[in-house]
């Protein structure tokens, strides 16, 4: 992805936020609404890693309490700095595959971030600068679900979509 294209998703983003219908905005949020803060575009962290395919169910708890099932799409290694992680590849049932991580960075959301992955033979397309927050980051009723505890990172992952507000 180059640099004019993350900016391209991001203006996309926060159009749709601050205009559409679906926004999970307020309305109030959405006629005040300009723009979120993101993190500066990170080349190392638009990373192509290494993939294996999984099929199958996993439970995972939602920002709401109540625990929904997610197809397994596979798991991902994933390196950053110099540490590597297996971390879990999910889809919610819309055939779009996503890994829901949380990391240590204190300016984002504490419920954690998405970032979309795109599968190859044998590899995957993460990345990083695409990480977006939940649409329960803007309004608690939305039910989201938490990363699993081997999605869970022990450093900061400064990329992507800073804390909303």
């Amino acid at each position: 992805m180059t640099s004019e294209d993350l900016q391209r998703h991001r203006d996309e983003r926060d159009r749709f936020l601050a205009e559409h219908f679906a926004s999970p905005l307020s309305e109030e949020d959405q006629a005040t609404f300009v723009g979120l803060d993101y993190f500066p575009e990170d080349p190392s962290l638009d990373l192509r890693a290494p993939f294996r395919a999984l099929s199958g169910t996993r439970e995972l708890a939602h920002s709401t309490g109540s625990p929904r099932h997610y197809h397994l799409v596979g798991a991902v290694d994933v390196s950053i700095g110099d540490q590597t992680f297996t971390m879990t590849v999910l889809d919610g049932g819309d055939g779009n595959p996503f890994l829901p991580f949380r990391d240590t960075t204190s300016d984002t959301y504490e419920g954690g971030r998405y970032v979309p992955v795109t599968i190859h033979d044998g590899t995957a397309s993460v990345n990083f600068n695409l990480a977006a927050n939940p649409w329960c980051a803007y309004d608690e009723e939305f039910a989201c679900p938490l990363p699993p505890p081997e999605n869970v990172l022990p450093l900061p992952v400064r990329a992507g979509e800073k804390r909303f507000r």
